[in-house]
């Protein structure tokens, strides 16, 4: 019996790994791509004979197009690579930063789905997703670079819903709130303190909340498109406004 392949980018952590784990668990064979080739070789080992490791830069249209060329069919898309760094006022913006989280959330979206549309379509099932964030539809200060990219990030996904009408592709968008996950570390450039803060006096989303919420966008009947699915913890209702616990 043949079984759907799904295709996620940035693996090796966080919500990409979650959602391998949760995707095989659900019948798929994956192919885990990002850069950190140790990582992915250790979770392929984890979980077993249906996931495939794939080293992968998103910004880099070689590495992309490698991962294409050996791609004959793909069923699902999961666009997660993704990231922030800094959380600068713009009066204090670092041009570098910015240009990391553009070429990164945006461009790699891109070149990845263009590159793996001949794919979907030679599929059966036919379905992208972009992990993308509460950011892509707010705004708060110190975040804009993120927020910027984000927003682009977001309006890649409802563009390419309108271009793919009539076509048997589902474009679904994940936007998480806060989610415990090595993201922070990034931001703040492997501060571990810093990285931290952002979740002190509150219980955030896990990965998994997040890898269930894109397994249950993929296991939909196909005439069924879910367009965005906002998850946030219970504490938090806006990308600024959370409610802690005192210490």
């Amino acid at each position: 019996m043949n079984i759907q392949t799904a295709i996620i980018t940035g693996a090796s952590s966080g919500i990409g790994a979650a959602t391998a784990r949760r995707l095989v668990s659900d019948g798929f064979g994956v192919v885990l791509a990002a850069r950190r080739m140790d990582r992915l070789t250790e979770l392929a080992a984890e979980l077993g004979p249906h996931a495939r490791a794939v080293e992968l830069d998103v910004t880099d249209a070689e590495s992309v197009a490698r991962l294409a060329g050996q791609m004959d069919s793909c069923d699902v898309l999961v666009n997660n690579a993704g990231g922030a760094k800094g959380l600068s006022p713009v009066s204090e913006a670092d041009a570098e930063q910015w240009r990391w989280m553009y070429e990164t959330n945006v461009i790699g979206t891109m070149q990845v789905t263009k590159a793996l549309l001949p794919a979907l379509r030679a599929s059966a099932a036919r379905h992208i997703v972009v992990v993308s964030s509460l950011a892509g539809h707010e705004a708060y200060p110190g975040g804009a670079g993120y927020t910027a990219a984000k927003h682009a990030q977001s309006v890649v996904a409802q563009t390419l819903r309108m271009e793919l009408l009539g076509q048997p592709i589902r474009v679904t968008e994940i936007c998480p709130g806060l989610v415990k996950t090595e993201f922070s570390l990034v931001r703040f450039d492997g501060d571990a303190g810093a990285a931290e803060q952002p979740y002190e006096g509150m219980q955030p989303l896990e990965a998994d909340d997040i890898a269930d919420c894109i397994s249950w966008a993929v296991s939909r009947p196909s005439n069924v498109n879910i367009d965005r699915i906002d998850v946030k913890p219970r504490a938090q209702v806006t990308a600024t406004m959370v409610h802690r616990e005192p210490h």
